[in-house]
């Protein structure tokens, strides 16, 4: 039983509730309640982040985190609820919604921002269709610790705040323990959630979404003559740089889904998701992306798509004449690969550790790619290499006559090899969450050994320093392993 004391503790550690969404008409979402759980107890609780949001973690003891995080105690303020919404998923639309999301409310951070704090596996919800709105260890933990190497890696992304055990069996393909992961984002607003009311044809509803997106998300274009074409092309900015930013280092999403597309331009959802070892542009993890629809080298074409989905679900209100909207929409959208293209080729650049910009750069970049993968080359490994002038190819004369290219490139603008890999060992990770040291994570976990787990979070957490918190981090999986897969939890 929770005591007032308990409760108390738990309202003094600096929340500030706010909760815009809730103020928004009912048909968005549900108020609801999170579930009880027998016997909550903490994994782990990312005290650094808390220490951002103003919220002094420390003073909790184990019992109050874990009945905080795990729901059996809502903070004064808050107003939980789980959001409306829909959904393309592997290109069939659904009607969705939180099945296993609760949001506890939106929490104002010292510095003015604005954030979501939810809880994943806290239980149904009238979404939860039937599911049983539960998660388990394992994906909770994976989230964690994929949302949190992200940050570290300087792409946009939701954070992870705290997993606690729920001390009750989760029914999967075998019986798993349940757990609730906490998550704190910008926003929840998806292009589902534009999706579920285009479906009603609730065209006054997507004119109070966009009035919202942009007061929450994009407050620049308040003064914008045209605010749903400008949240429209402010979106697809976002989402190219974000894209741009998954192909640099590797990572694969796994399930693309408009309803994993938020607005806010951060990644959200860690279900099969993966980084690459070897180069290759058909690389896919997910088990359920038979026909590899979301495949590392479609990243940027399915956020294409998933913009022309949200661009119709604004057509009602982009213009008063339905073809000038059409007409409007689609120079957004035209528009994507090159900006997406700018946006790599900038990122590229960095890695590459060039100062300027020439139109011969393009060539360059795909040279080495295309190296890599006829080489079977480490995707990081290789560029982490060039940064630190790590013996890389030197008995393939292919790579090494690029290697010439590359280096007359950086003598042609006036850049030293020094110098360039002084800025490229900032924009090349010597670690990311190498696939087979997650699974070992995990795995300890499972058994009640958090040191793995702890190390990985260790490694991750500083991914552009060398030292000795590196060590076993960096080498891809043995030659002859297994091929990995990925599963999304639910």
């Amino acid at each position: 039983m929770i005591s007032k004391q308990d409760a108390s503790l738990v309202n003094s550690i600096g929340w500030r509730f706010e909760n815009t969404y809730a103020r928004l008409p009912e048909y968005f979402f549900v108020r609801v309640q999170p579930a009880a759980v027998q016997a909550p107890a903490v994994v782990v609780l990312n005290h650094a982040l808390a220490k951002t949001l103003g919220l002094n973690t420390r003073r909790l003891s184990d019992s109050d985190a874990a009945a905080l995080f795990s729901g059996q105690i809502i903070p004064a303020g808050a107003d939980p609820l789980a959001q409306a919404y829909a959904g393309h998923q592997f290109g069939s639309f659904t009607m969705l919604g939180d099945g296993r999301a609760i949001l506890l409310g939106e929490h104002r951070t010292p510095d003015g921002r604005l954030v979501d704090v939810q809880f994943k596996g806290s239980g149904q919800t009238p979404f939860s269709r039937r599911g049983d709105g539960r998660a388990a260890l394992g994906p909770m933990l994976r989230e964690y610790l994929i949302s949190e190497a992200m940050h570290s890696l300087g792409i946009p992304t939701t954070r992870s705040l705290a997993v606690v055990l729920t001390g009750e069996p989760v029914y999967r393909d075998r019986v798993l323990r349940g757990a609730v992961l906490t998550r704190v984002a910008a926003s929840h607003v998806r292009v589902g959630t534009f999706e579920f009311l285009a479906a009603q044809q609730n065209v006054e509803g997507i004119r109070i979404l966009v009035a919202y997106a942009i007061d929450r998300l994009y407050p620049e274009l308040k003064e914008q003559r045209n605010q749903p074409l400008a949240l429209l092309d402010a979106v697809a900015a976002r989402q190219a740089e974000l894209v741009a930013a998954w192909q640099c280092v590797g990572f694969i999403h796994g399930v693309m889904n408009t309803d994993n597309m938020a607005l806010s331009g951060e990644t959200i959802d860690y279900g099969p998701c993966a980084f690459m070892d070897r180069y290759d542009p058909d690389t896919v993890f997910s088990s359920i992306d038979h026909m590899g629809r979301y495949a590392y080298g479609q990243q940027p074409r399915i956020a294409q798509w998933n913009l022309a989905k949200f661009a119709e679900t604004l057509l009602p209100v982009l213009a008063p004449d339905w073809d000038d909207a059409i007409a409007l929409a689609q120079e957004v959208i035209r528009e994507f690969p090159a900006r997406f293209e700018r946006a790599w080729l900038s990122a590229m650049r960095r890695k590459l550790g060039l100062a300027t910009n020439q139109p011969e750069d393009k060539a360059l970049i795909d040279g080495l790619l295309d190296w890599m993968h006829h080489a079977k080359a480490d995707f990081t490994n290789t560029f982490r290499g060039l940064a630190t002038g790590a013996a890389l190819g030197e008995n393939d004369e292919r790579f090494m006559q690029w290697h010439r290219q590359w280096s007359g490139r950086l003598q042609a603008e006036g850049t030293s090899l020094g110098s360039a890999q002084n800025r490229m060992r900032t924009a090349n990770p010597a670690v990311i969450p190498r696939n087979h040291k997650v699974e070992e994570a995990l795995s300890g976990a499972e058994m009640n050994n958090m040191e793995p787990m702890m190390a990985l979070l260790e490694a991750v957490g500083r991914p552009f320093e060398d030292g000795a918190h590196h060590g076993g981090f960096r080498e891809p999986a043995p030659e002859g392993a297994e091929p990995y897969q990925t599963f999304c939890g639910t």
